[in-house]
């Protein structure tokens, strides 16, 4: 199927080429020979999909569009200290090539200018002239993700007759700008103009930009992402030189513009836009580039200052464990105690780029409810990044929590939150799941607030529910028919689809019942402990075991075997009998808990706030 985006971008094109006013740059004698009409539109994704659109391939000097990536490469030799000291970052209201310095500093006035470009190009490190040029071209083709080349012929044109700019470079010699001969800085300055691009590299280059300076295509690191915000913040103010703040107010991207008739916009983190036609306006910007700009920015709506909607939580639901309680199957006495206690323990769902805004509604939502709180899981599964001011929140939130007497555990399985450099400021426990992190939960409630007997480590036979109903002589017929079995971590205890293989009575340790998902990989249905069972459905109806169960560690079992099974019904009716009704009031208790937790679940909704699977 044909793509609407590019469907889109080609009636952009289509709308905007009948738009021939303007004039090709004739400063420069080679320029002055460029196509007036030609035009071409491209679009990169910040993952590296491209649409383009008329004359995207068309190869044209950068000129201009290489000053914010000359910068980000001095920036990454100097440092920002030593840049700032040379060059500022302020507007200067003035055209790309005014021979002047700020009055107060003596420095150019930012490096969109020719006076600050210059002065960005003699910051570049090399072993000498050839060096550094080489290092541009490289650093130029990194972001492209291919290899640039020199156009000869414009470059020899531009060293001809580039005057100004070397008026430009002597001035920056006697104030100490340029501290060498600025003769090799200037002539570097004029190879870095002339190095050919088309539409499509450009747009590629502004998407490394936006993509925090990994080139999308090789993954290469080309700047580090702390520089990239100082270049795109230079670009959006004085980009596009006298006439950036119509550029800001109207079309709202970092951008840069050159005289060969190139722009590139960037979206942080979305895209990159690169536009292609000669004809130029009076402040060398191209003409159908600035209204091809204006077009996307307004009808995708791609100004860095839109707001398509209200800022939403980050908090995408929250629940206690009595509205959903792990899936870990519990005694009586433990489901009592959960039920009284539960609501002293609360899950947060989390969602989305936790940044400042979405780190302030989780603290504040949290402290809302902390009051009576003794555990909290934050569940990051659905985050997709956390940065450094929210680490730094949720850090102090779970120590203010944890002065209130609240232990705080996350669910991290992709390590999203990583551990900070220091062991006291770690997130113990982590989980890798949630139903983990509720079962947490419901352990240490257990541990606060049940008796010494509410938690089973072993049951003998006699005060095992499933028998029950059975008495003293009825119990001994059974026992002669069990078979004892013991199983390690890890072993199989039943498959899903195998015949019936009886019932097993778990006297101590723990197992997991498990079906395999929709991705193919197993989901724990239910954990099962000392005086629970398995195997009795199966058995009961003659089907095959709908699950998988295997244990957990070391346990103890007694099984009745399908043969044993039939034996009862010919021998012993009557305790066949009570085993079965035992299954039955198994049954029963099952639902009864599931219609409980249905039933708070939906009072839960009613209040307004979803309760999530944990799935």
């Amino acid at each position: 199927m044909r793509s609407v985006v590019q469907d889109y971008i080609e009636s952009i094109l289509g709308d905007c080429t009948a738009d021939r006013s303007g004039a090709v740059a004739d400063y420069i004698p080679e320029l002055a020979a460029a196509e007036p009409d030609r035009f071409g539109v491209c679009v990169a994704s910040a993952d590296g999909y491209v649409y383009e659109a008329g004359d995207s391939r068309v190869p044209f000097t950068i000129q201009s569009i290489s000053k914010p990536f000359t910068y980000g490469l001095a920036l990454a030799d100097r440092g920002l200290e030593a840049v700032d000291a040379k060059v500022g970052v302020e507007p200067s209201g003035d055209a790309f090539n005014e021979i002047s310095l700020d009055r107060e500093s003596g420095r150019p006035r930012n490096p969109m200018i020719n006076a600050g470009a210059i002065t960005a190009a003699s910051l570049v490190a090399g072993d000498d002239d050839a060096a550094t040029f080489e290092r541009i071209r490289r650093a130029y083709s990194a972001y492209a993700g291919r290899e640039l080349q020199l156009d000869e012929a414009v470059y020899e044109s531009e060293r001809r007759t580039g005057h100004r700019n070397r008026a430009i470079g002597h001035m920056l010699r006697t104030v100490s700008i340029l501290e060498d001969d600025p003769e090799p800085v200037v002539d570097r300055y004029f190879r870095q103009c002339s190095l050919l691009v088309d539409a499509r590299d450009l747009a590629m280059m502004a998407a490394t930009l936006a993509n925090n300076g990994i080139q999308p295509l090789t993954g290469e690191q080309v700047l580090a992402p702390h520089l990239v915000e100082r270049v795109l913040s230079v670009m959006t103010t004085c980009g596009m030189y006298d006439g950036a703040g119509d550029w800001v107010s109207g079309v709202g991207m970092p951008a840069k513009s050159g005289v060969g008739g190139g722009v590139l916009a960037v979206l942080p983190g979305q895209i990159g836009v690169a536009v292609f036609s000669p004809r130029l306006d009076i402040h060398g910007n191209s003409v159908r580039g600035v209204q091809a700009c204006r077009r996307l920015s307004r009808e995708l709506e791609l100004h860095f200052l839109h707001v398509s909607r209200g800022a939403r939580s980050a908090v995408r639901a929250s629940w206690d464990l009595v509205d959903r309680p792990s899936r870990r199957r519990r005694t009586p006495e433990e489901e009592g105690v959960l039920r009284e206690h539960g609501r002293r323990a609360r899950i947060y769902a989390l969602h989305g780029d936790l940044r400042f805004a979405g780190a302030e509604t989780v603290v504040r939502e949290i402290a809302r409810r902390s009051d009576d709180l003794e555990l909290l899981v934050l569940d990051l599964r659905r985050v997709d990044e956390v940065a450094g001011v929210a680490r730094r929140m949720l850090a102090e939130l779970r120590e203010r929590l944890r002065a209130s007497g609240c232990e705080v555990s996350i669910v991290d399985p992709d390590g999203v939150l990583p551990e900070p450099e220091h062991d006291d400021q770690s997130w113990p426990p982590r989980h890798g799941g949630l139903d983990g992190a509720v079962e947490w939960c419901e352990d240490d409630l257990l541990a606060r607030y049940g008796s010494p007997t509410c938690s089973l480590e072993h049951v003998a036979l006699e005060d095992h529910p499933l028998v029950a109903g059975l008495d003293a002589g009825q119990l001994a017929v059974l026992r002669e028919l069990l078979r004892p079995r013991t199983a390690a971590a890890g072993d199989v205890l039943a498959r899903r689809g195998d015949a019936p293989v009886g019932i097993h009575l778990i006297l101590s340790g723990r197992v997991t019942v498990s079906v395999d998902g929709p991705d193919g990989r197993p989901r724990r249905v239910a954990t099962l402990s000392a005086g629970m069972s398995f195997g009795e459905l199966a058995l009961v109806a003659g089907r095959p075991h709908a699950a998988d169960v295997h244990a957990d560690g070391p346990v103890d079992l007694l099984v009745l075997d399908p043969e044993a099974f039939a034996v009862l019904g010919a021998e012993a009716p009557a305790v066949r009998l009570g085993v079965v009704e035992g299954v039955v009031t198994r049954i029963f208790e099952t639902d009864g808990r599931a219609a409980r937790a249905i039933a708070t679940r939906t009072l839960a909704g009613a209040g307004g706030e979803p309760v999530p699977s944990p799935a």
